[in-house]
């Protein structure tokens, strides 16, 4: 990754000059390195999270086959939504990236509705990712500690830890960009000893099992899918996997306004996470399904087959220390989350597109953050975990609104590519660019599909009442008030007089 860390690269007047060039006022703190840009991203897809806590996806489906050969698929699929993303974040570096790229990319209502999609998606993450890490804590230490899984807890420990997130983020991005950056060497460092681990104990080296189709729908798979004679389809549905914990790559761009040197290292950041993360994640994949003792009986575990695994193979005492190791792991994740979540509400609240637009906007002078967007991303996220209840709902609903709200832009790029789009940023692939878009949007589709297949009725049931209540707000009020970002030199220009003022309100010019 070269330099680490943060600061650890000269302030570059480029930055703020082509902010400024954009319409926008440095009013977030500058400081993150080309590191510190990965690390969160990293810390947000977090392998040690939803790659251990959706498991059941893959081998309570398809088999082994589910993650030996999914991951390579889902990695894949994603790697091309990370190359779309970093050609767009590249030529325009801001927070709350999507929203802008779309606006310029693909006009008004296409950029309104990305950030709907993509603030729907950053929501119920958090949600998913804080179920997730509250879920693991019981399974690893509740029987020892005699704590009992129940509904009330569950939303009670998701508020408490969501806050907590809440409250570090709102000290300012220094110390929430040093606990992601130990979190990026913690996750690495804790995937490869896990894939160590469980390789050593593997009771077979039967790699054949890594390619094997075998149908666990339904009681066979402890009900995780319901049954079907499809092996397509539960190879599709195991997807939701690896498509589920490779998102949240968008965070590097969302902090583009806090990275020095942002349309260099931006781009190369999301690339990175994504690729790393999809690599140490098959391989983990692969040591797991090769410890499996017995592959029919560890489907039959549903949701809980990670926890059998490491019972029949792994010594006590390691099993402690690597369960410690996941759950920090698991606790930032959640903490990079609520910074991508508030960078994403402050973004669309400065042009105008969220309800107490002004309030959201307003940045920190003395923390140089958006506070109240902070605590609004916190409080929505534990309110949708009391709302979906499941995990799978929560993990469908964020594969689909993230992966349409990556799609959308880089659809648009496609379209607008040598047209309306011609300048582009120092991270430039050409004119395979358009390949790459053609691809996205594909994928998203098929995103689409797969989601909302889901055995839960309730993740069809939630997007038809976005889709109804999008449509609602849109062309009853929004087509008429938003304005969307300023674009064009006249835009810009109007804009000056507002961010001189909101540069002084923060101490920065």
């Amino acid at each position: 990754m070269g330099e680490t860390g943060m600061g650890s690269e000269a302030a570059h007047p480029d930055d703020v000059k082509t902010l400024h060039g954009m319409g926008y006022a440095q009013e977030l703190a500058r400081t993150m390195g080309r590191f510190s840009n990965f690390a969160i991203s990293f810390s947000i897809i977090c392998i040690l999270s939803g790659g251990i806590n959706s498991l059941a996806q893959g081998t309570s489906g398809a088999g082994g086959a589910g993650l030996g050969i999914g991951w390579l698929v889902g990695g894949a699929c994603a790697l091309l939504f990370a190359l779309g993303m970093a050609q767009i974040a590249s030529a325009y570096p801001t927070a709350g990236g999507l929203y802008h790229w779309s606006s310029i990319l693909g006009g008004r209502f296409w950029g309104w509705l990305t950030a709907w999609m993509n603030l729907l998606g950053l929501i119920t993450v958090l949600s998913a990712i804080n179920v997730g890490t509250y879920a693991f804590f019981i399974g690893a230490f509740g029987p020892a500690l005699g704590i009992a899984d129940t509904y009330t807890a569950k939303v009670v420990v998701v508020a408490l830890m969501t806050a907590s997130h809440a409250l570090i983020n709102h000290l300012g991005i220094r110390a929430t960009s040093r606990l992601t950056d130990f979190s990026g060497y913690l996750i690495l460092g804790g995937a490869v000893l896990l894939t160590l681990v469980l390789f050593a104990h593997a009771p077979t080296r039967d790699f054949s099992r890594l390619w094997t189709f075998t149908n666990y729908s339904g009681a066979a798979g402890g009900g995780v899918w319901p049954e079907t004679g499809s092996m397509f389809s539960l190879f599709l549905l195991g997807l939701l996997l690896p498509i589920y914990t490779l998102t949240g790559y968008d965070a590097s761009a969302h902090t583009s306004e806090e990275t020095i040197q942002a349309a260099k290292n931006v781009p190369i950041a999301i690339i990175h996470s994504v690729f790393w993360a999809s690599l140490f994640a098959w391989l983990f994949s692969c040591a797991f399904v090769l410890a499996i003792p017995d592959m029919k009986e560890a489907a039959a575990k549903g949701w809980n087959v990670f926890f059998w695994v490491m019972d029949q193979t792994v010594p006590g005492l390691l099993k402690q220390g690597i369960y410690v190791i996941i759950l920090v792991a698991q606790y930032i994740c959640g903490l990079a989350t609520v910074t991508s979540v508030s960078r994403m509400i402050y973004a669309f609240a400065r042009d105008g597109g969220l309800p107490a637009s002004a309030r959201l906007a307003k940045v920190s002078p003395r923390w140089r953050v958006p506070v109240a967007a902070i605590w609004t991303g916190a409080l929505l996220a534990v309110i949708f975990v009391a709302w979906a209840d499941a995990y799978s709902v929560a993990t469908a609903v964020t594969s689909i609104a993230l992966y349409l709200s990556y799609a959308m832009p880089i659809v648009a790029g496609g379209l607008a590519f040598g047209g309306k789009w011609k300048e582009m940023g120092p991270f430039d692939i050409g004119a395979i660019y358009r390949l790459v878009a053609l691809a996205c949007g594909a994928i998203a589709v098929v995103i689409f599909y797969i989601g909302t297949r889901d055995p839960n009725d309730k993740a069809l049931l939630f997007f038809g009442w976005i889709a109804a209540i999008t449509a609602l707000v849109w062309f009853g009020l929004e087509r008429r008030r938003f304005r969307g970002p300023p674009i064009g030199d006249e835009a810009v220009a109007l804009r000056q007089a507002q961010i001189a003022a909101a540069e002084k309100a923060v101490g920065e010019a």
